[in-house]
């Protein structure tokens, strides 16, 4: 959210407009406290200062000021300026939905049920939504208590500039820089240890791959550490020696990995966009993704698609060995081939450059303002 949130001030700015980024400042979290009672002094902040604060300011806002909320889990704050020209961005619905049951892979206790409670109160007072997928926008729709004024789709554009680089080439300079054994090329995953990123799934998919491929590529994870449940599936897998976790990569490392990379391997549970997969197309790297939405909306025609992965651990292990194939098929590209999806992936991720989706967000932004009823 703060790359987003950057992304849209400067993009804004660079259009010509005024842009001021309001957020909650430590007032009672700076008191000498401990570290149980630091957290409570900073809900203090966000839920009792930061509203007074608010309040303030928007004495001195003319009234074609714009307010843009960068994510609608900031829902709790969207009541102070409902009667006011205002945006909510949306990304994803997934603590929404597991809050409410939707999803099994990813239960919420009590009290994580009565914060989404309070999110989703807060942002059914907002009248204008912009969603990053259609898959989001229909979840939107799903949670509003009245159909919104407006809500439109704006795909979400590439922070980064991520453009394909000789493959050969990246692979020497990520050996250089990590020391890790990739010059031969390798598989990749980035992504976090949320739940839906599915990197155990990644874990259980290349080893299924390894045991059917004549192929010895290693597996590299660009991103978070390993939590524990990873870490000991990797230590108890059979191809634990070609697997590698890259934690902290800076943003040059992460595109030379996506450059270098024979194939990357995105098979995520849930989505609110996906970025990764448009980054890696971007990049000249092959995708296998999931073929559920928002997957197949960001990867297009220009994806390898596997289903999404079971529950229980018998279905896991039999898509294990069907995903594996799909792996295997990328793997197996001849050139002229490999050259050909390389292509239609570039094609596709022209759809996500930043300056199209920023282009079209401010239009969106200019019209709520123009328009009395979407106050």
């Amino acid at each position: 959210m703060p790359r987003f949130a950057q992304m849209l001030a400067e993009g804004m700015a660079a259009r010509g407009h005024t842009v001021a980024v309001w957020a909650p400042e430590a007032v009672f979290s700076r008191l000498p406290a401990p570290g149980a009672l630091r957290k409570w002094l900073g809900y203090l902040d966000q839920y009792a200062a930061f509203p007074a604060q608010v309040r303030r300011r928007l004495r001195a806002c003319p009234p074609d000021t714009l307010f843009v909320f960068t994510d609608h889990a900031l829902g709790p704050w969207v009541p102070l300026v409902a009667g006011r020209p205002h945006a909510v961005h949306c990304h994803d619905f997934l603590a929404q939905r597991s809050a409410l049951g939707e999803i099994p892979e990813n239960p919420t206790g009590w009290t994580g049920r009565r914060y989404q409670a309070l999110i989703r109160r807060g942002y059914a007072q907002g009248r204008n939504f912009i969603s990053v997928s259609r898959s989001t926008e229909a979840d939107l729709r799903r949670f509003l208590p009245t159909p919104p004024v407006r809500s439109e789709v704006v795909y979400n554009g590439l922070n980064q500039n991520f453009t394909p680089q000789d493959p050969v080439t990246a692979r020497a300079r990520l050996v250089r820089q990590t020391g890790l054994p990739l010059a031969n090329g390798y598989l990749l995953h980035v992504g976090g240890n949320q739940w839906y990123k599915n990197r155990q799934g990644v874990l259980a998919l290349y080893n299924a791959w390894r045991a059917r491929s004549a192929r010895a590529w290693p597996l590299l994870f660009v991103g978070q550490a390993p939590d524990a449940a990873l870490a000991a599936a990797h230590a108890a897998g059979p191809y634990r020696a070609d697997v590698y976790f890259l934690a902290h990569a800076d943003d040059e490392l992460v595109r030379l990995a996506y450059a270098g990379a024979q194939a990357f391997l995105f098979p995520s549970l849930a989505e609110g966009f996906g970025w990764p997969i448009a980054e890696a197309m971007a990049s000249g790297c092959p995708v296998v993704t999931t073929a559920e939405a928002p997957m197949t909306e960001v990867a297009g025609t220009a994806g390898f698609l596997v289903p999404r992965r079971p529950i229980a651990d018998g279905p896991a292990a039999a898509w294990a060995a069907e995903a594996a194939r799909t792996v295997e098929q990328v793997a197996a590209l001849a050139p002229p081939v490999r050259a050909e999806a390389v292509a239609a992936g570039l094609a596709n991720a022209r759809r996500f450059e930043a300056a199209r989706s920023l282009d079209r967000i401010e239009i969106i932004y200019q019209d709520i303002v123009r328009s009395p009823v979407s106050i």
